[in-house]
C-alpha cells in the first residue's frame, strides 16, 4: 500500500456522505430494492453510519478512501434502529423494510469480532487499500482479546470473497436465501472466519 495512504480508526465527520456514497455503491445490489429508492436509501444510511465502529483509509487530505466497519455488542458500523427506518420512509416504509432487514440481521458470538461491511472507492481499488483494512480489523479484534474475525459475503461477489481468501479467511458454511433471492438478488452468502 501506499504511503500516501493513513489507517485511522473512525471516519471523519465531513466524510460521512462520501461514506454512506460508498456503502451504497458497495451493497446496493444487496439492498436496492428493499432500500429503494436512492435517494431515501442514501438519507438512511448517511443517518445510520456510526464511526465507532469503523476503520478508515484516508488520503493525505482526509478524504475517505475506503472503510471497514465492524458489529459488537455496543453497536455496529451500520446499526440504526426502527426509528431511524421510520423517519426516512414513513411509519408503514420503515415497518416493513425493517422486518425484511431483520432476515440479514447476524448474531454476535463469543470470542469473534463480526465484520458489518467493507468497501474501498472505486477510484482507490488495486491498491492494497482492503488488505490493509483487513488487517486493521484483525488488530481490532485482538485488541478486543477476541480470538477469530467472521464476515459474511454474498454468491454473486467473487471478488471480495477471493480477497477475504487471500487476506487468510476460510470458509465455514454458507446460508441459502430461498424464495427471498428475489428480493435480495443472490442465493447464498459464505460464512468466512480467521483466527487472530
Amino acid at each position: 500500500m501506499s504511503s500516501d495512504i493513513f489507517i485511522s480508526p473512525g471516519f471523519p465527520e465531513d466524510q460521512r456522505p462520501v461514506a454512506a456514497r460508498l456503502f451504497w455503491q458497495a451493497f446496493s445490489g444487496k439492498l436496492g430494492k428493499v432500500l429503494a429508492p436512492e435517494e431515501k436509501a442514501l438519507r438512511l444510511v448517511e443517518r445510520i453510519l456510526n464511526p465507532d465502529f469503523a476503520i478508515s483509509a484516508l488520503d493525505r487530505e482526509g478524504r475517505l478512501l475506503g472503510l471497514a466497519g465492524y458489529k459488537t455488542r455496543d453497536g455496529a458500523l451500520a446499526g440504526g434502529s426502527l426509528a431511524d427506518m421510520t423517519a426516512v420512509y414513513g411509519t408503514f416504509g420503515g415497518l416493513w423494510r425493517g422486518l425484511l432487514l431483520e432476515v440479514l440481521e447476524r448474531k454476535i458470538e463469543p470470542d469473534c469480532l463480526l465484520m458489518d461491511g467493507i468497501f474501498v472507492a472505486e477510484s482507490a481499488r488495486g491498491r492494497g487499500i482492503g488488505g490493509t483494512l483487513l488487517k486493521a480489523i484483525g488488530e481490532e479484534a485482538r485488541q478486543r482479546s477476541l480470538t477469530r474475525v467472521r464476515l459474511d459475503v454474498i454468491d454473486t461477489n467473487p471478488r471480495a470473497k477471493a480477497l477475504y481468501e487471500r487476506s487468510g479467511f476460510k470458509a465455514v458454511g454458507e446460508e441459502k436465501t430461498g424464495f427471498l433471492e428475489l428480493l435480495f438478488g443472490f442465493s447464498s452468502a459464505t460464512r468466512m472466519e480467521k483466527q487472530v
